[in-house]
């Protein structure tokens, strides 16, 4: 089967490159802040809704201005492509599956898109318009197929990464006959009803002393400076340390279980009204959960894997899973309770991932699901 995929790798650019790129990104930043500040304004000062074309024809006006002449000096191609990203944002937002689209910022991650008229793949090395030197670029794997779209981005650690967007053959996976419940939690991050716990690396907290340090470091520094953009860097770095440890976990994680398993049913949690408690807010923002539901969906779509999510309120955890009784209340403090009616000890997480898998299959069952195709991930992080 056939299947768009990504392959990102990290590249090093050379001095000439580096200063092309940063040239790019910031036309690319501007082009796109310029267009959301000209639609916002248009709507709400003149009650005119502007659309992607109204905006295109707006920058080539803009392109003419003799006081912006840096604008023609990159590629016209990843400026299109952020009036489009643009659009797309603005469509998700009426379709209530974003916010409002904010400003990009100097200092967060940038990125410019290359359609195939704005770059050349040959033999292997990719050269970027306006460049007359391919990237040297750090091959950790390789693609068959054809790039249809590069995508080219710096962190905020000044890491650079090259995205390739190729449809190729995909080998599909063996099919099992297993079927689980996953119940995702702070103690472990997932938890089977086969008995499977995954732990919990606690990325955050194990590098909270450094980041702490790092940060005070970073508060005392004069804005502006040399030196305070060191200290941006290292805490940065660090930040990307923990991002990168836990993605690896869980990417590790997710494709364990979608390997074993053909069916996977989990929870749907309101993740934005569970981060209000500042008591946990921090070691749930430490277990990714919107992630691995996000490689979940993706994975069990690649591999024809079955996944549905059950419904918001169902009380798993309260529920006996041998006899169907529902307590009352039960405190997350709570690990493992008897249940009154069948005397029956029950583990809360596993307990709650039995309840999930037994309520998927017969929501399944029924034809309520939707197998792979459901949208997991705007479920699980519904406010």
């Amino acid at each position: 089967m056939k299947q768009l995929r990504g392959f990102k790798y990290r590249f090093y650019p050379t001095s000439a490159q580096r200063l092309e790129l940063a040239q790019t990104f910031g036309c690319t930043r501007f082009v796109y802040n310029w267009a959301l500040a000209l639609r916002t304004n248009s709507y709400y000062q003149d009650n005119v809704s502007m659309s992607y074309t109204d905006t295109s024809n707006a920058l080539t006006k803009l392109k003419k201005d003799p006081e912006k002449p840096w604008l023609k000096k990159v590629s016209a191609v990843p400026l299109q492509q952020g009036l489009r990203h643009l659009n797309t944002a603005f469509t998700n937002f009426f379709a209530g599956r974003n916010k409002y689209p904010r400003f990009k910022k100097k200092n967060n991650r940038q990125s410019a898109h290359y359609a195939p008229n704005a770059f050349k793949w040959v033999d292997g090395k990719l050269t970027l318009a306006k460049m007359s030197q391919p990237l040297k670029i750090r091959w950790s794997r390789y693609f068959t197929g054809e790039p249809s779209s590069v995508t080219i981005s710096k962190d905020p650690s000044n890491r650079y990464f090259v995205s390739f967007l190729v449809e190729e053959e995909l080998e599909q996976w063996d099919k099992t006959n297993g079927k689980i419940g996953v119940d995702l939690g702070v103690k472990d991050v997932m938890v089977t009803s086969s008995g499977f716990a995954s732990g919990n690396p606690k990325l955050t907290h194990k590098y909270q002393a450094r980041l702490k340090t790092l940060q005070r470091r970073l508060a005392k520094k004069k804005k502006g400076s040399n030196n305070r953009y060191k200290a941006r860097l290292k805490v940065a770095r660090l930040h990307a340390k923990i991002a990168d440890c836990r993605k690896d976990f869980l990417h590790k994680l997710t494709t364990q279980l979608v390997s074993e398993n053909q069916a996977i049913y989990t929870e749907t949690l309101a993740v934005k009204n569970m981060m209000a408690n500042h008591k946990l807010a921090k070691a749930i923002a430490d277990c990714g959960w919107g992630e691995a539901l996000r490689q979940f969906q993706y994975k069990c779509k690649w591999h024809e894997r079955e996944l549905g999510a059950i419904d918001r309120w169902f009380p798993s955890s309260k529920r006996c899973n041998p006899c169907g009784h529902i307590l009352d209340k039960l405190p997350l403090a709570v690990r493992e309770w008897v249940c009154p009616s069948c005397n029956s000890c029950n583990l809360r997480d596993k307990n709650a991932a039995l309840n999930i898998l037994a309520v998927g299959q017969t929501a399944f069952a029924c034809g309520s699901g939707t197998g792979g195709e459901i949208d997991l991930l705007s479920l699980a992080i519904q406010g």
